[in-house]
């Protein structure tokens, strides 16, 4: 029997009694990685130890945690198994692979194929069903070298900081800070992180990851530092303390025209912890799946730049195919 796959707020796979990143409380659920719209209140879940670290400082509670080494196949059901691989995405996340008599299934949750500085290297295990994501989906999404960024965002820093300004980052806490941070290593500059990014950060350095000299922001003592903010503190917090400032977003988004209008900041900067259209494709290209699904962002234009190519491609997430068994056969 083929799989099966049901997308409602996660993926339902029934012939396991499994869910993948359900975003509702159940009773056990894998988890990719720890960003809040792959997690729900589970009674159990099953990720791997900086996955389930990382969820320990970000929702409270009491749940029961299988936690898995990657690369080692675990018995999942009586008749299939899972193994975890690096996504490349943030700490400790992970492509999910099952196995069992309907074939090999390879859910990618949020990955990045680029290497990263504060994640896992993303593996690239094969699979007759690949599930992944198409964040930046369309053809005008391709970065530019990450060092060729980084080096951008160290000129504005340096830049604001000789303009007698304070330098503000906007970073997502999980991820994206402790990408910047460590990228910020070569320039010497002190740093000051929000709260939230603070001991998430010291979580980074439990598993071995090394930072340049960071503290919690102190506004009486600001001048001279970066400071690495949460995008939702744009208009408060923090910020109301550095009146004399230069903002910039680190997003994927700025390669979109008019970032900075729609980020309102001084600049914007395309330093993304997710694949852009070419890492996608030669994801594809690595993972040899017989079939693929597409899900978020650019979910259906990537299925179809899939098809044109030859390969047996379609979107999840619409109301005709909520409910889709699929063919491992090619």
């Amino acid at each position: 029997m083929p799989w099966e796959v049901q997308f409602k707020k996660g993926l339902w796979l029934p012939q396991v009694e499994c869910w993948l990143d359900a975003q509702k409380s159940t009773l056990c659920s894998v988890v990719s990685h720890a960003h809040a719209d792959h997690v729900g209140r589970h009674k159990e879940l099953i990720c791997s130890a900086p996955t389930a670290r990382l969820l320990r400082a970000r929702l409270p509670g009491r749940r029961i945690e299988h936690i898995l080494p990657y690369g080692r196949a675990e018995k999942l059901t009586p008749d299939a198994t899972i193994t975890l691989h690096p996504a490349g995405h943030i700490l400790g996340s992970s492509l999910i692979e099952l196995q069992s008599a309907a074939g090999t299934l390879l859910y990618t949750g949020d990955f990045k194929l680029r290497p990263g500085l504060a994640a896992e290297p993303c593996a690239t295990p094969r699979a007759d069903l690949l599930i992944m994501e198409t964040t930046f989906g369309l053809p005008r999404y391709v970065f530019p070298p990450d060092e060729e960024v980084i080096g951008q965002i160290i000129d504005f820093c340096h830049d604001a900081i000789n303009e007698g300004r304070v330098p503000v980052l906007y970073c997502y806490s999980l991820g994206k800070t402790q990408e910047v941070l460590r990228a910020l290593l070569p320039a010497g500059l002190p740093v000051m992180l929000h709260d939230s990014a603070l001991r998430l950060t010291g979580i980074y350095e439990q598993f071995g990851y090394q930072f340049p000299t960071y503290g919690k922001f102190d506004a009486t003592t600001v001048g001279g530092h970066v400071v690495i903010c949460p995008p939702q503190h744009q208009q408060g917090g923090l910020l109301r303390h550095i009146p004399a400032r230069r903002t910039a977003m680190i997003s994927g988004w700025a390669l979109d025209s008019g970032a900075t209008y729609r980020f309102r900041t001084d600049a914007a900067f395309p330093l993304s912890d997710h694949a852009d259209f070419s890492d996608l494709l030669r994801f594809v290209e690595a993972v040899r799946p017989k079939q693929i699904l597409t899900l978020h962002g650019f979910a259906r234009e990537f299925a179809r730049t899939l098809r044109e190519r030859g390969w047996d491609a379609s979107a999840l997430g619409y109301e005709n195919q909520l409910d889709l068994p699929l063919n491992a056969a090619s």
